[in-house]
């Protein structure tokens, strides 16, 4: 079946994948073509269409035994996708991709298909489309999750062990004294971290319409959590739209507003731990030699903090 069928690994993916991950990226990126024959021959697919890649995974559109379309996921197992199976079969498809097969060893899937040509980011409306995604969002956070996902609890716990070793590193005293007051956020949320399945990656591109519903979520990075630490994607995601408004304080926490309202989320603990995603972000762009943050992250984190606290009574 698979060997009339040659695999196609764009060459954009092959470099970028290939020469960001080193020596195990490369090796992969080369023995893809056997492995996507493997599965098809394995699972009884045929291809029905030209690949796709994100980031860090090959997407091959396919058409099952019986005759339901799919797709053939085919990643790297790594640190960041160790949990998205257990994660979709918790979930069990509500508001997210079902998950058909899977192979432990290779992180292979074998996914529902929903329309990649219609992400959410399409959406013109942009209001809309973040009401549409803060009410998957809540679906998937009302869940508990199980024992075993990584824990908010254990990463809180390692940011706040390296800021003082990686904030120096930082040119502007203001964008350090910043990343500091994001820090002591989180330490005054730490010791109560929750215990809901998030999502840890829901933006805009990463919801797909779909036929069983019409919009799913995919690409998760399941973690037991707060889901105040799952907003930011939202809020940092279609930025253009956020300047294009003239008043960007506003247009932030009118999105937030929007999210935080549909979830059910204290607004006070959920600044926090938004402010807990702008100092992982600090420190992951630190990590890789930056020393200035993000525009975006600085304005996101200064509209928040400048939000009047609730008074008492």
């Amino acid at each position: 079946m698979s060997a009339s069928h040659p695999i196609d690994v764009p060459d954009a993916f092959a470099a970028s994948y290939g020469g960001n991950g080193g020596a195990s990226a490369r090796a992969w990126i080369a023995a893809l073509p056997g492995l996507a024959r493997d599965f098809l021959d394995r699972w009884s697919l045929r291809p029905d269409g030209p690949s796709a890649h994100g980031m860090a995974s090959l997407v091959l559109p396919v058409i099952r035994a019986d005759g339901t379309p799919a797709v053939l996921k085919l990643q790297e197992a790594t640190e960041d996708n160790i949990d998205a199976v257990p994660g979709l079969r918790v979930w069990n498809g509500d508001g997210v991709v079902h998950l058909l097969d899977h192979d432990p060893a290779t992180g292979t899937m074998l996914l529902e298909r929903l329309d990649a040509a219609r992400p959410l980011s399409a959406v013109a409306d942009e209001t809309a489309a973040v009401q549409i995604l803060a009410e998957l969002l809540a679906r998937l956070v009302a869940v508990p999750a199980p024992p075993g996902f990584r824990r908010l609890a254990d990463i809180a716990a390692a940011m706040l062990d390296e800021v003082p070793g990686s904030v120096p590193r930082l040119r502007d005293p203001a964008e350090r004294r910043l990343v500091r007051t994001c820090a002591s956020a989180v330490a005054e949320l730490i010791g109560e971290p929750g215990d809901r399945l998030l999502h840890w990656d829901l933006h805009y591109d990463n919801v797909l319409a779909g036929e069983r519903e019409p919009w799913l979520a995919i690409d998760p990075e399941p973690l037991a959590g707060d889901p105040g630490f799952d907003l930011m994607p939202a809020m940092h995601n279609r930025w253009d739209e956020i300047v294009a408004t003239g008043d960007v304080p506003r247009a932030v926490l009118r999105r937030f507003d929007r999210l935080t309202e549909v979830l059910g989320l204290d607004r006070q603990r959920a600044i926090g731990w938004t402010l807990g995603r702008v100092l992982q972000n600090a420190l992951w762009d630190i990590e890789d030699g930056t020393t200035v943050l993000e525009p975006a992250q600085v304005a996101i984190a200064t509209a928040l903090l400048a939000r009047p606290r609730p008074t008492a009574g």
